[in-house]
């Protein structure tokens, strides 16, 4: 739970000021330089994972569109990557520390008769080649009942418009040079969310075993106690 309280110096409100925001001003840039080619997954700063992903950026989304209406749409990305990927995790940060207390304020609730709620559950699905045609029953009703949904680049826009109204999706797609998350991060995101007893599905691209660290994922779980259940692809399930 540590990575989502990982930088004290954040207003814990759902919210920043208008001074913090000067100082954390990513969104706007990164808007300013949306891809506009069409994709059938997601790419990194895409208008499709803004969209997708509004629940973290409310208020840094809105005061965009009021700066944009003012000013000029020339606005290059900061050449620090670094940078870029910090900011947009502390910008990630309000969001994220109040759906956790929703999940734990949820979890005490139905625990209130005595009976102790355990933790959540997290979901390795497969998403195959990106046909949501080609995915199990299973992988369908476990991405429509999710809680949380962490998903790389390469889940299709197609799969991902199976996510029922009342998730939260929460990219952490990897590609060369930039990593939206460390393995490390993505890691204490799923154990943070399950502890709070969430079900969290970790959708990857193509076998969630094969190139797609679900492993490492796995093991880290199931050393802190947590449930791990793996659904691969169809077509992974007929390779020898």
């Amino acid at each position: 739970m540590a990575l989502v309280y990982k930088l004290p110096s954040l207003s814990s409100s759902s919210s920043l000021s208008g001074q913090n925001f000067k100082h954390f001003f990513l969104i706007p840039k990164t808007i300013c330089s949306l891809h506009f080619k069409s994709s059938p997954f997601t790419e990194k700063h895409s208008i499709e994972r803004y969209q997708r992903d509004h629940w973290l950026y409310k208020d840094q989304l809105d005061l965009y569109h009021y700066q944009s209406s003012s000013s000029s749409s020339s606005c290059p990305l900061p050449s620090d990557k670094e940078s870029i990927r910090q900011n947009d995790i502390a910008l990630q940060l309000p969001e994220l520390r109040k759906l956790l207390q929703v999940l734990k304020e949820k979890r005490e609730t139905f625990g209130k008769d005595g009976e102790k709620c355990g933790p959540g559950h997290v979901y390795l699905v497969g998403t195959g080649p990106g046909d949501p045609e080609l995915l199990t029953l299973k992988a369908v009703r476990v991405i429509q009942k999710a809680d949380l949904l962490l998903y790389d680049r390469l889940v299709s826009n197609d799969v991902l418009d199976l996510v029922g109204p009342d998730a939260r999706l929460l990219y952490v797609g990897k590609t060369a040079g930039y990593h939206s998350r460390t393995q490390e991060e993505i890691h204490e995101l799923l154990l943070s969310f399950a502890e709070a007893g969430a079900t969290v599905v970790r959708l990857k691209g193509g076998d969630p075993l094969v190139f797609g660290r679900g492993g490492e994922e796995m093991d880290f779980l199931q050393q802190q106690g947590i449930q791990v259940k793996v659904i691969p692809d169809c077509i992974g399930k007929t390779k020898v």
